[in-house]
């Protein structure tokens, strides 16, 4: 590690990836919620688009997120936690990594797989991760919708609910530490 995080708060740079990816990952559900369901004929729509593109950038930002939190590292824990709240508090965080990572690229894979291209920002075409309608992928799209829909958002939610926990019956500095300014 080349900086450790300081003072009991996360770096700088860990609360703006974090608070960017809680942004992203708002603009990404309304995206996904509200544009048409992707059919084999179904033609790609901006709101399909915007859903790729967010995606990639999802995944681009948790990369970086990542790169930053082994270089800027983590704050020691609070005093006084539970060792169960610790170990289940570093694993919410290890699951939401993957699924970081786990969701966009099976969406990717699914899109090569339906013979849509996956841009950025239609800036530059990102590589067919499987050929169009390979054998035995077709079950990309089921399992992205549902780790998106429904396992990503349930630790989000038990994630923000723990938070919220802390701030509001613990009133320790668990929360604090990742708010901007703190």
């Amino acid at each position: 590690m080349i900086e450790k995080a300081a003072g009991g708060a996360y770096s700088g740079p860990a609360k703006a990836l974090h608070w960017l990816i809680v942004a992203l990952l708002i603009a990404q559900f309304i995206f996904a919620w509200t544009m048409p369901e992707i059919h084999r004929t179904v033609p790609v729509s901006t709101l399909i688009d915007l859903h790729v593109w967010f995606g990639v950038l999802i995944l681009f930002v948790a990369v970086v997120r990542l790169a930053v939190r082994f270089t800027h590292g983590e704050p020691e824990p609070e005093d006084g936690l539970p060792p169960w709240q610790l170990q289940s508090a570093r694993l919410m965080h290890r699951l939401l990594y993957i699924l970081l990572f786990v969701v966009p690229i099976l969406g990717w894979i699914n899109a090569s797989w339906r013979g849509m291209t996956v841009s950025f920002f239609g800036l530059f075409d990102l590589p067919k991760l499987i050929a169009t309608r390979a054998p035995n992928w077709g079950w990309t799209g089921d399992v992205h919708g549902l780790l998106a829909n429904w396992v990503l958002l349930i630790l989000v939610g038990l994630h923000v609910a723990a938070a919220l926990y802390h701030h509001f019956i613990r009133r320790d500095r668990v929360l604090q530490r990742m708010l901007p300014g703190a």
